[in-house]
């Protein structure tokens, strides 16, 4: 039973219209009572009403802000508890002035993700929604935002709760034959638990099978933009961020670190990594460069390699072609405005025809067909739609993973007429995998875990 009471600011720090400060636990309305003077008492106001006024010292009634407070009773609030929500002026001072005066007031500073776990264990949302939230926050496009919200409202938890209710009645039906050996065929029995079990790996395999594009719209491609020095990387990735976010010149060796920008392509998240030309130099400060440009490369999902094609194919590109040869690469010939020298054939030796994409980036020309690219490399062209639950999170890819494993070894025991209180073995350990995706069989120390990434506020 939670007893105490905690707040957080869960804005933005810095200046805004407004900050907003959380509190939340079963004494939270009578102690922020306590340092709210206004027209009604709050310990008196209506559940999901806002009260105009003003919070004073406790010790000699000063005013210190001026401010609007929202009172949400329990169990219809997020954290199932009484919360109440105060709005401040946006500035650091404002929000710290008030902060103090609560936590004199018996109420604590927040843990990262404490609103959140509170919600969770006041049973309003379970461990898959929870972690939803986080992705929610770190959403990097629309598609990455629906899928996130699709999850926070419960599409996967009632996935996974089918499939668990299958278990279940498989468990109950391996008990009742346990219990009642005489009237016991072993042989439907078997077959049964092989009938429920197939049936439960098929929709586990439905799940897995989102699994490697919900992890893309979860975190996003890493992407390296790679090439000998001056073929155009930083100019690409100006034209992809849609600004000038790396500084491009005709000088060789104008980029000296990787660059890092995010953006979106077709709803499909990308981390780009705008690296050093990779070339030899006596350069102390260029070798380190190319040394990250490397380490880069070796990190990426996805490696554009950028070619200029008014000039012949240099040494270290055909290195650079080797050492990338069976990764995910599109190959870009830029600078296609000027008269070509660049031999195509060699490319093909390296390349498939569909990853060598033409692009004049000066000219903004073939930016439609990169992107096209990426998406077919990736998505076979597009995202799955419709009401498809997507799967991203690792720890739910891992554990569906496990659950099938051990499905898979209940059907092969029933397939060999093992007796069935070893299969049971099995059957409950998936039943308890897949309930730890949802938080029912989850340790105390993998909560605290999964948490902890939360802002305070949150």
């Amino acid at each position: 039973m939670i007893s105490d009471t905690i707040a957080a600011v869960s804005t933005a720090v810095g200046e805004g219209g407004i900050a907003i400060i959380r509190v939340s636990g079963p004494e939270s309305i009578s102690q922020v009572a306590a340092l709210f003077r206004s027209r009604i008492p709050l310990t008196e106001a209506e559940s999901h009403t806002v009260h105009y006024g003003h919070i004073v010292h406790p010790g000699n009634g000063e005013i210190m802000e001026e401010v609007l407070v929202t009172v949400m009773r329990a169990p219809r609030s997020f954290t199932t508890e009484d919360v109440v929500e105060i709005s401040t002026h946006g500035g650091v001072i404002s929000v710290r002035r008030v902060m103090d005066i609560l936590l004199q007031q018996q109420i604590r500073l927040a843990e990262p993700g404490e609103f959140t776990k509170r919600a969770f264990l006041g049973g309003r949302i379970d461990l898959s929604q929870a972690e939803a939230v986080i992705d929610l926050i770190r959403s990097k496009s629309d598609r990455a935002f629906s899928v996130a919200l699709k999850q926070v409202n419960g599409s996967l938890s009632q996935r996974i709760g089918q499939l668990r209710q299958s278990l279940l009645e498989t468990l109950a039906h391996i008990e009742v034959n346990i219990d009642y050996p005489e009237h016991d065929v072993e042989l439907l029995t078997a077959e049964y638990i092989k009938d429920k079990s197939r049936d439960v790996m098929e929709g586990i395999e439905r799940l897995l099978k989102t699994a490697t594009q919900g992890k893309i719209l979860r975190e996003g491609i890493t992407t390296a933009i790679i090439g000998r020095p001056n073929v155009g990387k930083s100019s690409l990735l100006n034209a992809l961020a849609r600004e000038n976010k790396a500084i491009v010149t005709d000088i060789p060796g104008t980029t000296r670190d990787v660059i890092e920008e995010f953006v979106t392509i077709n709803n499909i998240p990308l981390k780009l990594l705008d690296t050093a030309g990779i070339r030899e130099t006596m350069d102390v400060v260029e070798k380190i460069g190319v040394e990250r440009s490397k380490a880069a490369v070796n990190e990426a999902d996805l490696i554009l390699f950028v070619l200029n094609n008014s000039e012949p194919l240099h040494e270290d590109e055909l290195t650079l072609m080797e050492q990338i040869h069976g990764r995910q690469v599109l190959c870009i010939m830029n600078k296609m405005d000027l008269p070509p020298k660049l031999d195509k054939d060699v490319l093909l030796k390296y390349f498939d025809e569909s990853a060598i994409v033409p692009m004049s980036v000066l000219e903004e020309e073939g930016l439609d067909k990169l992107e096209e690219a990426i998406s077919e490399l990736f998505f076979g062209g597009k995202l799955e739609s419709g009401d498809l639950t997507y799967v991203s999170n690792v720890r739910h890819i891992a554990l569906l993973k496990k659950a099938h494993k051990s499905l898979q070894d209940a059907y092969e025991a029933a397939e060999q007429l093992i007796p069935i209180d070893m299969i049971q073995i099995d059957v409950r350990l998936a039943w308890e995998q897949l309930g730890e995706i949802v938080g029912d069989t989850a340790a105390d120390s993998l909560l605290d875990q999964i948490f902890s990434q939360f802002c305070l506020g949150k």
